[in-house]
């Protein structure tokens, strides 16, 4: 049961803030400040205006920091004049590693404030002779006292509450004392430690910063709850409403500002040792996400093979609740295919996620970036001359289709096709991750969490992280792409049923006058089946593409992962792509990430799991998102016995992840018809959770269409 204080908190989020929106008016205060300042001392002084702006304090608050400081009233030419002054301070956005970042939150609570300030200090007196780092690191230092200042304003602002109607005196001087303290020294107890980290969180999303993951919050913050635990001084239950109070925030940006912040935590798995790393607030944190039902955090359970059962269990407990957290991440697949890129086995064990399911080395490299590769496109290539059917772009001319006389010199066209796609890919996002002026982007408060930065003397994304930068191919299509394939193999060349040309011809009438056709198209096997006959084209399409994309590096030497993932975005996809030979129409979706295409997995949650299992996704290094719906009665007791022993087989097998809706196809069916009646339905969408009725038509009915297993 959620904590009154945070209940209290859900209700005032429900109160808008009062003016407007204006960080950037905080901002040119910094800037005005200092007139003659060097650039990246202007812009540290920008973002302590961002820190210090009045703090605001809610009734329910136990852990303090919002973004509701950042609203002010301000005059419509105050507002444009403010805006002109800091644009050329503006911060690195997704496109240029400026955001999806787990910060190294161990290191910064082991030393604290005071500690981290001595390591800056330590380091100038190291670089004295390089003026470059030196003023990059007095801009961190500006960044990191205007952190300690915005923890000392908190702290007055809560003793000037004591007494106030609504507020609680005692929680006021909690807050008071838990901010003072952490000026002066590291966290020592689980409120201090929680409270330090989530003002650093609220900081960057006052920065402008989004997807920022609390990481392994169940690995940095369980030394402090372990103690305060053992000395009596918390309760898993008091435990439990603390973070409660903290996820609930998160909400507050689509309450204020609109749009979820996918905020990624990461719980279970193991240690950077190996051995097992579960611990009783990992399953606090599975209760607090639980309890505040909103769909934010997205939360994410690393499962090894030495998990407890018991936290596998509870995970499926919270799943059940239809809200669809967390998603099942399998750890020896993901530390094996992280492996590959050659971090050390300790840093690659540590990892957690960002943004939805993306795999990212803990606070050692750049922000991460990512885009979509939809690989249906390139079969338009081979059957159109190397043209689109009605979107403008365009491959590359690999023959005339009369000429394809057999499987083989198709799958040579299309990897031809497929090559020539990535290698554009690959230069394109190079070029636009590429500032002419990096020098003029500095992020001295981000750099504070990543290693090695402030020994370094450098800037995040300019040598100073431990690894560079990496960037996620999200492949999209893999069903759409398995059934075209094996369709043509069996109608084609297998049963002759119709001539390549004829093909050819039906696709670009969108099988209008060729409904027999279709029809044999859509009988051919279907991945998700366990039929090989279509299967092994999965094992083709990871095997092929991620090497494909593995012999490039991104513009600082790191390396090109790939995803079997598209969020949503094969919706998108789907409207500018024609007919595909699977018997898929023009502008429906594409198949859903790593799942099967909804309807065309027939033969049960088994035969689902041994298909898509046949890849080798040790070569996915980014992750995988396969979704699956199942009824809400396999979540009873009983049956969640069975429902747990399918996820150990899959990830057995070799399964990358997996994320399960456990709301019936009647109770989404219902909530478009009767949207009134379901304002705190919550349902997995893709990488992340959100209010079913607040999505797009289409996400709602790509939702719907996906097989139920029973």
């Amino acid at each position: 049961m959620i904590h009154p204080n945070t209940e209290l908190l859900k209700n005032e989020l429900c109160s808008p803030p009062v003016g407007s929106y204006a960080p950037h008016v905080f901002r040119a205060e910094g800037i005005r400040s200092h007139p003659n300042a060097p650039h990246g001392i202007r812009r540290a002084y920008s973002i302590a205006s961002l820190f210090t702006a009045k703090p605001y304090i809610y009734k329910g608050d136990r852990i303090v920091g919002s973004i509701r400081s950042l609203w002010t009233e301000v005059t419509e030419e105050e507002n444009r004049t403010a805006s002109e002054l800091a644009a050329p301070f503006s911060i690195r956005g997704f496109l240029h590693n400026g955001d999806h970042f787990a910060p190294d939150y161990t290191t910064f609570l082991t030393d604290g404030i005071p500690g981290t300030l001595s390591r800056i200090e330590a380091s100038m007196e190291a670089h004295g002779d390089q003026p470059d780092r030196v003023e990059f690191l007095e801009s961190c230092r500006i960044a990191l006292l205007a952190l300690r200042d915005r923890l000392t304003a908190y702290a007055e602002a809560a003793e000037a509450l004591i007494g106030a109607e609504g507020y609680h005196s005692e929680t006021l001087y909690e807050i008071k004392e838990n901010c003072l303290s952490l000026c002066k020294r590291p966290p020592v107890t689980f409120p201090e430690a929680l409270q330090l980290v989530w003002m650093i969180h609220n900081s960057f999303v006052c920065e402008g910063r989004y997807a920022m993951a609390l990481g392994r919050m169940d690995q940095y913050l369980y030394p402090y709850f372990a103690r305060d635990v053992e000395t009596g001084k918390l309760t898993e239950e008091e435990a439990t409403s603390l973070l409660e109070n903290v996820f609930i925030k998160i909400y507050e940006r689509r309450a204020y500002l609109g749009g979820d912040d996918v905020v990624n935590i990461a719980v279970g798995g193991v240690k950077p040792d190996g051995s097992d790393a579960t611990n009783r607030l990992s399953f606090c944190i599975l209760r607090a996400v639980g309890n505040i039902n909103l769909p934010g955090p997205n939360l994410s359970a690393r499962i090894a093979p030495t998990t407890p059962e018991d936290f596998l269990d509870e995970c499926l407990k919270v799943i059940g609740t239809g809200l669809g957290y967390p998603a099942l991440m399998n750890d020896e697949v993901n530390i094996a295919a992280l492996s590959r890129y050659g971090y050390a086995i300790e840093d690659a064990r540590n990892y957690s996620m960002v943004g939805c399911i993306e795999n990212f080395i803990t606070g050692m490299q750049p922000a991460w970036t990512d885009g979509r590769f939809d690989t249906p496109r390139f079969l338009e290539y081979v059957f159109n001359d190397g043209k689109g059917y009605f979107h403008p772009s365009a491959g590359l001319d690999t023959g005339s289709v009369s000429t394809i006389t057999s499987m083989g010199i198709l799958m040579e066209r299309l990897e031809t096709q497929l090559k020539a796609g990535v290698k554009e890919y690959v230069e394109g996002f190079n070029r636009a991750n590429t500032l002419p002026c990096p020098e003029q982007y500095t992020s001295p408060f981000l750099s504070l969490f990543c290693k090695d930065c402030i020994g370094r003397g450098l800037d995040i994304n300019m040598g100073g992280a431990v690894y560079p930068s990496v960037h996620g191919a999200a492949l999209m299509g893999v069903g759409t792409m398995c059934d075209s394939l094996a369709a043509i193999e069996q109608v084609i060349f297998t049963d002759m049923a119709a001539t390549v040309e004829e093909l050819a011809a039906a696709l670009k009438a969108n099988f209008e006058g060729h409904e027999p056709l279709q029809k044999a198209l859509l009988a051919a096997p279907k991945y998700g089946n366990n039929h090989d006959f279509a299967d092994k084209y999965a094992v083709w399409f990871v095997d092929f593409l991620s090497d494909e994309f593995m012999k490039y590096k991104t513009r600082d030497g790191g390396g090109y992962y790939t995803a079997m993932a598209a969020n949503v975005s094969n919706i998108y996809a789907g409207h500018t792509i024609g007919a595909t030979p699977d018997g898929r129409k023009a502008g429906e979706p594409l198949s859903d990430a790593a799942s099967p295409t909804y309807g065309r997995d027939t033969r049960g949650a088994t035969a689902t799991v041994l298909s898509v299992t046949k890849p080798d996704y040790t070569k996915v290094a980014c992750g995988t998102v396969i979704n699956q719906k199942y009824s809400p009665s396999m979540f009873s007791d009983g049956k969640r016995d069975k429902l747990r022993a399918l996820i150990r087989v899959y990830f057995g097998r070799g399964g990358q992840e997996m994320q399960i809706n456990a709301t019936s196809t009647e109770v989404l069916r219902d909530a478009m018809d009767h949207p009134e009646k379901y304002p705190d339905l919550v349902v997995r969408v893709s990488g992340f959770s959100a209010h079913y009725i607040t999505l797009a038509r289409d996400v709602q009915l790509d939702i719907l269409s996906r097989t139920q297993q029973e």
